[in-house]
């Protein structure tokens, strides 16, 4: 799988640039005007964030919704993501996208992703005030690791956990993730 591409450009690419380009697969995301590329994701990659999303929406209250990539959250002319699943407010989305920050956002890491979704993306997240941002990796038993914005709107490390391990959170709402229960489907039972 190759790895997470930042492609220079002298000026900044816009949404409407990146809507233009042709569709071969990648994932294809703006941070500042700066355009990232990423290969398809792998298996493990697939299970663990598809298994969050339904962990997430079975118990999502009325006000909120889940979704998994590929879905929009553009909160610029130059800045378009996907986060591998986000929680949002159901009244801040539109058909096309979420044009606001939402309330949890979760990367799942890949080879390829590791270093960009804990940094680009994180500081990206902590700009646009994303309450919370989860990180998971899909590696050995897998791990999980929640960040919240603390009072001064800086990401702080709130909880982590790695294979067996659980984690119960209540923000957004309360759930309970075992990484390795996220894991599940890639072995025959």
């Amino acid at each position: 799988m190759g790895a997470v591409t930042e492609l220079a450009s002298t000026a900044a690419y816009t949404v409407a640039e990146l809507h233009a380009m042709p569709d071969d697969g990648r994932r294809r995301e703006l941070i500042d005007g700066m355009l990232f590329v990423s290969p398809a994701p792998g298996w493990p990659h697939q299970e663990m964030a598809l298994t969050l999303y339904r962990l997430l929406h079975a118990a999502c209250p009325p006000a909120l919704h889940v979704l998994a990539a590929p879905f929009a959250v553009t909160t610029s002319t130059v800045d378009e993501v996907q986060p591998d699943v986000i929680v949002c407010r159901y009244a801040d989305l539109t058909r096309a996208n979420l044009p606001v920050a939402p309330v949890l956002a979760a990367e799942v890491a890949s080879r390829s992703t590791r270093l960009h979704d804990r940094n680009t993306k994180k500081a990206h997240y902590e700009r646009l005030g994303v309450p919370s941002y989860w990180l998971l990796d899909p590696d050995g038993a897998g791990e999980l690791e929640v960040l919240e914005l603390d009072d001064g709107g800086r990401y702080v490390h709130t909880a982590r956990a790695v294979g067996d391990e659980v984690v119960a959170v209540t923000t957004p709402y309360p759930v309970t993730v075992s990484p390795a229960r996220l894991l599940d489907g890639l072995c025959r039972h």
